[in-house]
């Protein structure tokens, strides 16, 4: 069989089957006290997802949380700093609109419209270009740094009783893609292999 047909059929059967990709980013991570700085002893644990769609330019937030000592006060993210330390907030202030207040356990998912000036911390857009657009692109730098982190606060812990810092979730398209490159690869390499016996 032709190498070259071979590979045509390939390609063809790998575009039918992967997904449309979209042009999204997701960053995640697990919530705990001991990633606060300084770190805490609190008992609360969490997870937070968070998905940019470049297309719509929005971010969609969504946490769950339980088991805190206090009760929350805000949630938003700050960015943008190395790990282990302090810096601003980049979202909403107070907290992230509809937040649960005043609980120690809860859910929240919204999709903030990142257009809007009011999705952003005044302070940061300004120190951030003073526009909305440059403020959500460093915003997205950081979050695809690992530089900027999700802060739950409660009454008991005004600087925030459990964190997450933000790290970009591969997407299962990257991973097809991979192994698509991996078999082409072995296939070409013993094609060669058998045109040199």
């Amino acid at each position: 069989m032709n190498i070259n047909k071979l590979l045509l059929g390939f390609f063809v059967f790998i575009s039918a089957t992967l997904p449309v990709a979209a042009h999204q980013a997701k960053y995640a991570a697990p919530l705990l006290g001991s990633s606060e700085a300084p770190a805490n002893a609190s008992p609360a644990t969490g997870s937070v997802l968070i998905t940019i769609d470049f297309d719509l330019v929005t971010m969609r937030v969504e946490a769950n949380f339980s088991g805190l000592l206090g009760n929350t006060t805000a949630a938003h993210i700050h960015c943008c700093t190395d790990p282990g330390t302090n810096v601003g907030v980049a979202t909403q202030l107070p907290s992230f609109i509809g937040f649960p207040l005043g609980v120690t356990a809860g859910t929240y998912d919204h999709t903030f419209d990142m257009a809007l000036a009011s999705s952003y911390n005044p302070t940061f857009v300004i120190n951030h270009g003073g526009l909305v657009s440059t403020a959500f692109n460093d915003l997205v730098l950081g979050l695809d740094a690992g530089k900027a982190y999700f802060n739950l606060h409660t009454n008991l812990f005004p600087g925030g009783e459990i964190r997450g810092l933000l790290s970009p979730v591969p997407e299962p398209g990257s991973y097809a893609m991979l192994l698509a490159g991996l078999l082409i690869l072995a296939v070409c390499t013993r094609h060669i292999r058998r045109a040199a016996v």
